[in-house]
């Protein structure tokens, strides 16, 4: 995997997750934990509606940049939707599913890292 690719998808990601006002977005380093991808991004939306347009905005501004999603999951209910890009893997979610879930301290061994290092 690119490391250059990875972080600037995960740039691209971040401004289109802040476009639409996601909240709480995270940005986890799992280099050294998987060998699913390079980073989780992480973020919330409020409501079915916020969520869908954020990921519609996140497919778009990806795909304008030559990184098209390779699978996604969940759009319909828009609890937890996962935006598979390969390098990177993006987890947007409602509140509840995310507090449920948990992924941070899932992928704890994987080191956070500050979303103003990707802008």
């Amino acid at each position: 995997m690119n490391t250059a690719i990875s972080k600037e998808m995960v740039k691209l990601a971040i401004q289109a997750l802040e476009d639409k006002k996601a909240d709480d977005i995270k940005v986890i380093d799992i280099t050294d934990v998987s060998v699913l991808a390079d980073y989780f991004v992480i973020a919330s939306g409020m409501n079915k509606n916020q969520i869908q347009a954020i990921v519609d905005n996140v497919e778009e501004v990806l795909g304008r940049a030559g990184h098209p999603c390779r699978q996604m999951e969940g759009y319909r209910t828009a609890n937890w939707i996962l935006m598979d890009y390969g390098d990177i893997i993006i987890h947007i979610f409602d509140s509840e599913n995310r507090l449920f879930y948990d992924l941070e301290r899932i992928w704890r061994d994987g080191k956070t890292v500050d979303v103003k290092e990707f802008l």
